[in-house]
């Protein structure tokens, strides 16, 4: 799934990216760990794996309104 970059604290290794229905996911350290980057910044495009129970983004979330979306991934999008 590809997203974009919203915010980035680079002494925490956690942010958020934007999916393209502009709904802000977080990510944690050992997500982006996982994809080998040293930086990240706003507005990069980005491949991200996601594990949890919201189906699919185009779909509306999750019942309730509770997003339990977790971001395994977060590298750099490559055309």
């Amino acid at each position: 799934m590809q997203a974009t970059a919203y915010t980035y604290d680079p002494e925490t290794r956690c942010g958020q990216v934007l999916l393209d229905d502009g709904t802000p996911v977080p990510f944690d350290a050992p997500a982006f760990d996982k994809g080998g980057l040293r930086l990240l910044r706003p507005g990069q495009r980005v491949r991200i794996e996601v594990e949890g129970g919201a189906g699919n983004a185009g779909e509306g979330g999750s019942e309730g309104g509770k997003d339990d979306r977790r971001i395994t991934l977060v590298t750099l999008q490559t055309f």
